[in-house]
């Protein structure tokens, strides 16, 4: 497989990249996407694979495409608009792992969601980092992922090349539904990248979003409770 970037006149030296993916609760995909809404981040290249993406968007009277890099100051977001999960499409996120380290960028971010059965304190995140990444602002008070949990997906295999190529790369795991989109572990994701890089993120929408699904999820719960034994009758 071979990505290209369209156009490929961007600079990318220096700059840091956060990305997240359709992973438990969606927490990363609608991390990058409201990071992008919030800061109206520009868009400034797409991708192109050898495996094309049977999907396309709209928004705005704007062609959404499957995979776009938007930047707003130092800050690249890589948004990924269709989940990626077949044994080859793993091929993709190596490639997208020796695009950032080539063209120069200074740290990734990746962000993801953990099972929130998992938790065994208050915290809202778990930090999980290559050799080559060090912990600054307030990540450095950061917990790290327990030993013996498993990543899996585009994460672990981005975090695995990172590793392999000395790249200061960290991943941010919100605590989040395995049943659901959990706009709460956005909000959780997006309180710590904030203070980690200084952005200012009203999340009071996404607040609102998880008090509706919350509140329809309950309100479910309660009607199959309450007629649950005339299923069958």
């Amino acid at each position: 497989m071979v990505l290209k970037i369209i156009p490929n006149s961007e600079n990318f030296k220096g700059l840091s990249i956060i990305t997240g993916f359709h992973g438990i609760g969606a927490a990363g995909y609608w991390t990058v996407k409201y990071l992008v809404q919030e800061l109206k981040a520009d868009r400034i290249a797409i991708i192109d694979s050898d495996a094309p993406t049977p999907m396309a968007s709209n928004n705005n009277g704007k062609l959404v495409s499957p995979f776009e890099f938007y930047r707003k100051g130092d800050i690249i977001f890589f948004k990924v608009e269709a989940p990626l999960y077949k044994d080859e499409d793993m091929i993709f996120f190596k490639e997208l792992s020796d695009f950032i380290i080539n063209a120069g960028f200074k740290e990734a971010a990746l962000i993801g969601g953990l099972d929130s059965r998992l938790r065994l304190d208050s915290s809202t995140y778990r930090l999980v980092k290559t050799s080559a990444y060090k912990p600054d602002n307030n990540l450095k008070n950061s917990t790290f992922l327990e030993d013996g949990q498993i990543i899996v997906g585009p994460l672990a295999v981005m975090l695995n090349r990172f590793e392999a190529k000395n790249f200061p790369a960290y991943s941010l795991l919100s605590y989040a539904s395995a049943e659901r989109i959990d706009p709460r572990a956005a909000v959780s994701a997006l309180d710590v990248l904030s203070g980690h890089y200084g952005f200012k993120i009203d999340t009071a929408p996404l607040l609102k979003g998880a008090d509706v699904i919350e509140t329809e999820l309950e309100s479910t719960t309660d009607h199959v409770r309450q007629h649950g034994n005339a299923i069958y009758s």
